[in-house]
């Protein structure tokens, strides 16, 4: 993945560079995120038979082929023509999942056949995001992504070029799924009074399992469980909204022990490599979701989206037979110490 963001850089317009790569505050949280994961330490096993490496994982009940997907990003159409169609079918070919943002530049309608869940940001009036699901789940979603972080969008450094993003961008080009002024009605707001009734609320409306995502605290996680969610995704947005939060590799292992084996538990946040995906798995995440590299990737097109899972694939499958394991699953244990704070 090295080389991607500067590649990148070199062709995007300022404003996007700025959308994808901006952190909040000081951005402290977006800058430690992949330092954590280098902190985490391996006691790799040795004495077994590693000949064969079987990345299989299932997610909500799909089996995938990698134990990694793509997670929600806007304006991936101002980063190249191909958008959300080209992320999705490179992953469809890599076995892995796409999260499909909201504020696509894609019908869903028009989405290449590929597992996909679609993330919500829930208004102030619940039902005036009921349009959306319901288009989402008939174009072949399979779950929803309910972000939990963002009752407001924070502020972003001076002299970042972000909040000009919805301005600068072709409106054909994001949030063409939603009702034809939407962003008007009363209510359209984001919401500032989630709770955990909204899980099960999701969940009746969709008919599908629901991942909540943006939890750092156990306690929140168990809530989350408790309240009907099939997954707990660990996320600080990438730094994009309260700096100074916990790194996602520090907050993952008390919030997998809260959870139990009561849910799945999914991370993100500063994950390049496959050493860093063997971390993330041996701390107990079911699976991890890449945030900005596959937009970085996406410059490329389909291809560079194509490369950047070849080259994770390849890079986890040494670094498993390098901890002595033949599956995600048996790197459950392979940390040492957990990443410190």
């Amino acid at each position: 993945m090295a080389g991607l963001e500067a590649r990148a850089r070199e062709v995007l317009a300022p404003h996007v560079v700025d959308y994808v790569a901006t952190g909040a505050g000081e951005q402290l949280t977006r800058d430690e995120a992949h330092d954590a994961w280098t902190r985490v330490r391996f006691a790799p096993h040795v004495l077994r038979e590693v000949t064969s490496v079987d990345l299989t994982t299932t997610l909500l009940g799909r089996e995938l082929t990698v134990p990694w997907g793509v997670a929600p990003t806007s304006g991936q159409r101002e980063v190249h023509a191909d958008g959300e169609p080209a992320v999705l079918r490179a992953g469809a070919a890599a076995g892995a999942l796409t999260v499909v943002s909201s504020n696509a530049g894609t019908r869903f309608e028009d989405l290449p056949e590929a597992p996909w869940w679609l993330q919500v940001y829930l208004p102030a009036d619940r039902t005036l995001a009921q349009p959306l699901i319901e288009r989402a789940v008939a174009a072949g979603a399979s779950a929803l992504v309910l972000t939990v972080d963002t009752p407001v969008v924070s502020r972003k450094p001076a002299g970042a070029s972000e909040a000009s993003f919805w301005d600068l961008v072709d409106p054909a080009r994001v949030r063409v799924n939603f009702d034809e002024g939407y962003a008007e009605r009363p209510g359209s707001e984001k919401a500032t009074d989630l709770g955990p009734h909204d899980i099960g609320w999701l969940a009746g409306v969709s008919g599908l399992p629901v991942a909540v995502k943006g939890v750092l605290r156990p306690d929140d996680a168990r809530r989350c469980v408790d309240a009907g969610a099939a997954a707990v995704w660990v996320s600080n947005h990438g730094g994009r909204q309260l700096d100074r939060v916990l790194p996602t590799a520090t907050a993952l292992p008390a919030v997998v022990e809260a959870v139990g084996a009561d849910a799945q538990v999914y991370v993100d946040g500063g994950i390049r490599s496959g050493t860093d995906v063997l971390a993330a798995l041996s701390l107990g995440a079911d699976a991890v979701f890449l945030g900005r590299s596959p937009v970085w990737a996406l410059v490329e097109g389909e291809g560079g989206v194509a490369r950047l899972h070849d080259e994770l694939r390849r890079d986890l499958v040494e670094a498993l037979r390098l901890a002595g394991c033949r599956t995600p699953r048996e790197a459950r244990g392979v940390a040492a110490l957990p990443p410190a704070p």
